[in-house]
């Protein structure tokens, strides 16, 4: 049953891409699947840039099912690394946001649609204190596996001392309660922070995890359970989804209708689609590290190397924003079958017939696209969650495989080409990988389906709210 619209929910993002699109997507979700009001807010530099770059703007942004509200976090040219420290951001970030955040709420609820609850994205905990000026529920919306949830978990209570002893020992085992047993080199790079280090960007960021952990052990005093929704499928992650019994971990995983990185640059889309139709199916390796990562010189003449030996055809993103100072364009030359662009629409080139395999840092929202489009994975990880997210890509999903990097952390050119092998060739185990990335697609369309997990634990965590 449609939620009645007296029923408000307010998402708040973080101002970083890989935030924005899966709070944005579970926004529109729930506006089109319950009736509920929704009102998205993010801070002003990451809404001009959705509103800029959006083909149809006017559409997309005025369509009457959510509205758009963003506020000022006291930097609205964006957070820039050159000339400002991260620490220092983030307390601005915390002090005017919060501050203008509860400014939005209250303006809501003086225009006659009070919010009845907030949900918010990582790296914002003060969003909890605003919805408690108020008097509403929050609820965190959690953007990264539930897997990388329930170790963060267990870190905070009565891991912390084990993984710290063992930071050193990559290949050092840890057993957290109901996982698959872990190395250290799989766990998300948060975790090693030295005691010592107070001020690095890594330190503000674990220290954010922290205090979030603690907000949710403060909400059992109650002895009602928190609830988190989570960016996973039911059928994805059962043990970890029931594996910390003092939180309601509620699945809502949505399947992914634009690219992660649609709002950050533009590109002639029709030059790469038709060039993809050209391919054969499952030929075409799909090559992209996301918005965020960098990929080092070193590590772009090494890819172009493998993927050249691999003789196999390749559509690759490189954003501009990714080249050192001189390095010019990748150069393709004749009679090699490539492509190489700024950005792409990463959601249609995965469910393209053609797309064979992706080589992918791993971050959370590409490798959820991948698995929803059924696409076989070569994990290159670099940090945050990636390692987590790899692990259970190889050895959960069994659909992909982890790459091994040199002491420099650089991917040489014959390991991609062993990996690429491994995962599109006609061995045995190619043939298993890309069998058990058709079986996760199929789970996840099950869950988003009518009557499907993600859609019943949707609407359940609504009529929660009546």
């Amino acid at each position: 049953m449609a939620a009645k619209a007296r029923h408000h929910y307010l998402f708040v993002a973080y101002p970083l891409q890989s935030h924005i699109n899966p709070t944005h997507h579970l926004a529109k979700q729930l506006a089109s699947s319950t009736g509920a009001a929704v009102t998205f807010s993010t801070a002003v530099s990451a809404h001009r840039r959705m509103v800029s770059s959006v083909p149809n703007a006017d559409h997309e942004f005025n369509n009457g099912l959510i509205t758009y509200l963003p506020f000022s976090d006291g930097n609205d040219e964006g957070f820039k690394p050159d000339s400002m420290d991260f620490k220092d951001f983030l307390s601005d970030f915390q002090k005017n946001g919060q501050r203008n955040v509860s400014t939005i709420v209250g303006d809501l609820a003086a225009a006659g649609r009070p919010v009845t609850c907030i949900v918010y994205s990582l790296l914002l905990n003060w969003v909890v204190d605003v919805a408690e000026e108020h008097g509403i529920p929050s609820v965190l919306y959690w953007i990264q596996p539930a897997t990388v949830f329930a170790i963060y978990y267990y870190y905070f209570h009565g891991f912390e001392s084990i993984v710290r002893a063992h930071a050193d020992e990559p290949s050092f085992t840890v057993s957290f309660p109901e996982l698959q047993p872990l190395q250290i080199r799989d766990l998300p790079s948060f975790l090693n922070v030295p005691v010592t280090d107070t001020d690095s960007f890594n330190a503000s960021i674990h220290n954010s995890f922290k205090e979030l952990f603690e907000i949710l052990d403060r909400g059992q005093e109650d002895k009602v359970k928190p609830r988190v929704l989570v960016n996973t499928f039911e059928a994805w992650e059962t043990e970890a989804l029931a594996s910390v019994t003092e939180i309601d971990i509620i699945p809502v995983g949505q399947w992914p209708k634009e690219s992660n990185t649609s709002y950050l640059f533009k590109e002639d889309e029709k030059k790469y689609m038709e060039w993809l139709d050209t391919k054969e199916e499952g030929s075409v390796v799909y090559i992209s590290f996301g918005s965020l990562s960098v990929m080092k010189k070193e590590q772009k003449e090494e890819m172009l190397k493998g993927l050249k030996e691999s003789k196999r055809p390749f559509l690759w993103v490189v954003r501009k924003d990714n080249r050192e100072e001189g390095e010019g364009v990748i150069e393709i030359e004749e009679g090699e079958d490539g492509m190489v662009v700024e950005w792409c629409d990463q959601v249609r080139v995965l469910a393209h017939r053609a797309v064979g395999c992706f080589v992918t840092h791993c971050g959370w929202n590409s490798t959820l696209e991948s698995l929803v489009c059924g696409v076989p994975m070569v994990a290159v990880p670099q940090w945050s969650d990636q390692c987590t997210n790899a692990k259970l890509v190889e050895s959960l999903w069994g659909c992909g495989v982890r790459s091994e990097v040199d002491g420099d952390g650089v991917l040489q050119g014959e390991e991609l080409v062993r990996c690429l092998e491994l995962v599109m060739g006609e061995g045995e185990k190619g043939v298993e990988i890309r069998n058990k990335a058709k079986v996760w697609r199929d789970k996840a369309l099950e869950a988003v389906a009518e009557g499907g997990s993600s859609d019943v634990n949707l609407k359940a965590f609504v009529d929660k709210f009546l």
